[in-house]
């Protein structure tokens, strides 16, 4: 959790991906748009090691990936994938140092979880990762590690920021039910246990020190509870995808200091609505939780709903600006 005197988040922010390939323009939108929470954007059109399994699997610490016709397979050595996906994250890094120069304030940076990561990866059988336990651990720890140096990197590029930590874990619902499917995709793997689930969660989080952590998923029936217990200070989903059946775990969250990432606005494109109108549906969530409406602009960040790499640029561009407007109505008019 974070000790920070300072409020950790900005009010509004994006989620990570941005179509296109250009560094150096994606650090200057990020930066011009999310004046009080920028991001560490990430291109994925550039092709394998910028996607977003392939950015991650570049950050592992004794471990390597490749890619193979099936996806990403664990190797035995660092190969030009691999290599690849560290010049980029170079590259990105370089760009953002450049834009953020003299900045302080809350800057987030984005990778993949262990478990959406475990079910992403191959090993050398062809199969996830997730079947098998050792190989779980082993990754996790992997992460951990990378991540470690990863987040100190970006402190000593960005010294006057305060380092927001964002796990993205679309695939973390389906790994607690047993949906991943197996190599074969007649069968499925088994669901992990909610509790080793939680653990690994937590190990990993740990790594950020004390830092202001989120956990992102843009698929349905997010486990907000069980977030909490990991160590997530805030919640990052698709408000879209909610149901009233969630309403006991978002209250208990937010009146347990948990800050909510509202993606409140579709990744791909489609018409804006006014920014007022983007953020009604958490003005409802509000009055049907019996919430104080003045706890709003504490309590929420506006995102959109998922990553924007599958946007025009045009699109993308407006929307993060469109967010900003969005949590500025949502501050100025929170009933």
């Amino acid at each position: 959790m974070s000790n920070d005197s300072q409020p950790p988040y900005g009010a509004a922010t994006g989620v990570g991906s941005l179509p296109g390939g250009d560094a150096r323009e994606a650090a200057k939108t990020v930066t011009g748009t999310f004046e009080d929470f920028p991001y560490l954007a990430e291109l994925p059109a550039r092709g394998p090691g910028a996607d977003m399994i392939g950015r991650t699997a570049g950050l592992l610490v004794d471990l390597y990936a490749r890619v193979e016709p099936s996806g990403w397979r664990i190797g035995d050595r660092p190969g030009r994938d691999t290599k690849r996906a560290r010049s980029w994250l170079g590259e990105d890094l370089d760009a953002l140092e450049e834009f953020t120069q003299g900045y302080e304030g809350p800057l987030k940076v984005q990778a993949v979880g262990p478990w959406t990561l475990a079910a992403a990866l191959e090993l050398k059988n062809g199969e996830a990762a997730l079947s098998d336990p050792g190989a779980c651990r082993d990754l996790a720890g992997s992460l951990a590690e990378g991540l470690r140096a990863h987040l100190a990197d970006v402190r000593r590029r960005v010294p006057g920021a305060r380092v927001v930590l964002q796990l993205d874990e679309p695939s973390l619902v389906a790994v607690l039910r047993g949906q991943i499917r197996t190599a074969s995709t007649y069968r499925t793997h088994r669901a992990v246990d909610r509790q080793i689930v939680e653990s690994t969660l937590r190990d990993v989080l740990a790594v950020h020190d004390g830092g202001p952590a989120v956990v992102h998923s843009c698929a349905p029936d997010v486990p907000f509870a069980l977030l909490r217990r990991a160590g997530a200070d805030a919640i990052s989903f698709d408000l879209a995808l909610l149901t009233e059946r969630d309403d006991d775990a978002i209250g208990e969250a937010v009146e347990g200091g948990t800050t909510l990432f509202a993606g409140v606005v579709p990744g791909t494109d489609v018409p804006l609505s006014d920014p007022a109108g983007s953020v009604m549906g958490v003005r409802t969530l509000w009055r049907r939780l019996g919430l104080n409406p003045g706890s709003l602009a504490r309590s929420v960040v506006v995102t959109p709903s998922c990553g924007l790499a599958g946007a025009s640029p045009a699109y993308a561009r407006a929307v993060q600006a469109h967010c900003v407007r969005a949590a500025k109505s949502l501050a100025d008019h929170p009933e």
